[in-house]
């Protein structure tokens, strides 16, 4: 088809619709062909390619399902509570009240107001880290040539930029992020052991407990060692589900994630939120 022309160009465009390539957002979610449950609906279905990023505001108690689909995906993650972009994910917290460095079923992503922003409700690849953060543009140009955003190796750092700006915040906001299916483990010296995926089809599960700014950056780990640039597409779906609410176990825990739970719920009460 000939796109010389405008009419040629309009002609071309709309050609395309209906056309479903392997990584991209599917507008309505509600059109995905296999929806995770039988009793909520699809908010957020998409595929994210390796070296690029997604970003969605979602509701409280919304259930977020992130898979590594072939085994070389790399989720780094932040959360914002939507409405209050200074209150956010606070990765040293999260590790530090709960005891805990390694993330999976049970953890809580805490905010730097010692309120919950999500819960990680389940979880099959038991590989994630808290403690590296994601790539930035002086390292990646180092390792693999450039670390640009429209690059072949672009920074998890500079994509997280870019899904800021869209969501009205600055590089000076952007905090710590956490990742999931690409582990790593502190030796007993101190060093850090890369411990790669749990390979193809596993996924984490979390649910908001408040409503939040989700950012996503789907790049390789800092601490990967192979010398390629290797990411693969990660798949997100997300569904209309329940916030933890008082009684649930995970709401009792432990003291420090009840503690956490309560400040979320006099925050939420205030607001006439819950």
């Amino acid at each position: 088809m000939a796109t010389a022309t405008t009419y040629g160009a309009r002609a071309h465009a709309r050609a395309q619709e209906g056309t479903r390539a392997e990584a991209m957002p599917v507008v309505p979610a509600s059109a995905w062909p296999a929806p995770p449950c039988e009793a909520g609906h699809l908010v957020w279905a998409e595929t994210v390619a390796g070296g690029n990023y997604t970003h969605k505001v979602l509701a409280r108690g919304t259930e977020l399902r992130l898979t590594d689909l072939s085994g070389d995906a790399c989720a780094h993650l932040l959360l914002f509570a939507a409405d209050r972009p200074w209150e956010r994910l606070n990765v040293a917290d999260t590790v530090k009240v709960q005891w805990n460095a390694y993330l999976g079923e049970g953890q809580l992503l805490l905010s730097d107001q010692g309120r919950v922003l999500a819960s990680v409700i389940a979880d099959t690849s038991g590989r994630h880290d808290a403690l590296c953060g994601t790539s930035g543009l002086v390292r990646n140009t180092e390792r693999y040539g450039d670390g640009t955003p429209q690059s072949p190796s672009p920074a998890g750092r500079e994509l997280f930029k870019l899904a800021a700006a869209k969501n009205g915040l600055a590089p000076r906001d952007l905090p710590p992020s956490l990742s999931f299916f690409q582990g790593v483990e502190v030796r007993e010296d101190g060093s850090l052991d890369f411990t790669g995926s749990a390979g193809p089809g596993v996924s984490v599960t979390l649910r908001t407990e408040q409503d939040v700014t989700v950012l996503l950056a789907n790049v390789p780990h800092p601490a990967d060692p192979r010398e390629a640039y290797t990411s693969t597409p990660l798949e997100v779906l997300a569904w209309r589900a329940e916030a933890t609410r008082s009684g649930d176990p995970l709401w009792n825990a432990t003291p420090e994630g009840h503690r956490a739970f309560l400040n979320t719920a006099e925050f939420l009460a205030a607001r006439g939120i819950a």
